[in-house]
């Protein structure tokens, strides 16, 4: 696999935890106040690096690869019954080897819903959270209204089996280019990683640290079961979207309300978005709706996920301080597609985090 070129005044690293061997970027003094990006699905720590040095002069950036993710240990699996919980575990060994006392956590999709969980878990560790699109707590995919509930007993739609097949077979053989215009790695990112029409100046780098993730058995993206129940597959026990299943994330909003430690968090997410969406492309029930997938039961049996709806509860279950904003004009990436005022948003916010 090519080596990735970082930017200039980004330093790549390795750091053995307790748990696993982590690749990590750092940007900016360790004397400075921490912050730990977080990144998210079919990426790894490079989607952070701009970001990561425009915050440089006045805070110490660490960007870990995630568990199943990038260059870290390839030999460690994700235990999906555990939900989020193998990816906290991770960061508070990475936190605690760094010799770090508190942190900024910033996340992003996947690496935002994994903050859900870290806040009750991991309590003073951290100063605040900024949420950048992140996944809805309750999980990915099976389940429907404000709060959560189950479409169908076995939560099936959620987990492994509803990846697209091809997507993952062209993603595990490297494929660079858009001999398949609808499911090549590169088609997906330009389709829902962004807004249409956006050019990522690092494309290529992202291409490439989409590629780096772990495939196969029990990796990316995980067994499943059958189900009698539409689309008739049901979350399996390994691999990132086994773990995003709301199977095994039912207790995260009640933990978030019962939690004694309740640090300020700003929501950010595009109006573009197609991913984090009440209308997301990833989502099976809308992926009915609209005809992606044959055989859809209905609205009444099995509705699209309404995400940001899902998100908004939270949050208020949650009773501690918070702000929001919906970026307008950008896709699920709004660090990337409007750098600018992102970078503003989120440096005033954790300015006047004590």
């Amino acid at each position: 696999m090519n080596q990735i070129e970082h930017l200039d005044g980004i330093k790549s690293q390795y750091v053995d935890t307790d748990r696993l061997r982590t690749h990590y970027l750092t940007a900016g003094s360790p004397e400075n106040r921490a912050i730990i990006f977080l990144h998210g699905n079919a990426c790894s720590s490079v989607i952070w690096e701009e970001m990561m040095l425009a915050f440089s002069e006045s805070f110490f950036c660490l960007a870990p690869d995630l568990r199943g993710y990038g260059l870290t240990d390839q030999s460690e699996k994700i235990n999906a019954l555990r939900g989020a919980m193998d990816w906290v575990d991770d960061l508070k060994a990475f936190v605690q080897r760094m010799n770090i006392s508190q942190a900024d956590l910033i996340g992003h999709s996947l690496g935002g819903w994994i903050c859900w969980s870290a806040i009750p878990n991991l309590k003073e560790l951290i100063k605040s959270v900024v949420l950048i699109a992140p996944g809805p707590p309750f999980g990915f995919g099976g389940i429907h209204g404000r709060d959560g509930k189950p479409n169908n007993p076995d939560y099936s739609g959620s987990g492994a089996g509803v990846v697209n097949k091809e997507f993952a077979k062209n993603l595990k053989k490297g494929l660079k280019d858009t001999a398949d215009p609808m499911f090549s790695p590169r088609a997906v990112m330009n389709r829902l990683f962004w807004k249409e029409n956006f050019t990522s100046d690092r494309e290529e780098v992202i291409l490439q640290s989409m590629l780096q993730m772990h495939c196969g058995g029990e990796q990316y993206p995980g067994d499943y079961t059958d189900s009698k129940y539409w689309p008739y597959v049901a979350p399996g026990k390994f691999g990132p979207v086994n773990a995003l299943s709301p199977k095994y994330n039912r207790d995260v909003v009640s933990d978030l309300s019962l939690s004694e430690y309740k640090p300020p968090i700003l929501w950010l997410h595009g109006d573009e978005d197609q991913i984090i969406s009440n209308q997301s492309l990833s989502d099976p029930g809308y992926q009915g709706k609209i005809g992606y997938r044959d055989e859809w039961p209905g609205e009444n049996l099995y509705p699209p996920q309404p995400m940001i709806d899902q998100i908004n509860y939270a949050l208020e279950k949650y009773g501690g301080e918070v702000e929001s904003e919906v970026v307008k004009g950008v896709g699920h990436s709004p660090f990337l597609e409007n750098p600018g005022h992102v970078y503003s948003t989120v440096k005033q916010f954790l300015f006047k985090v004590k």
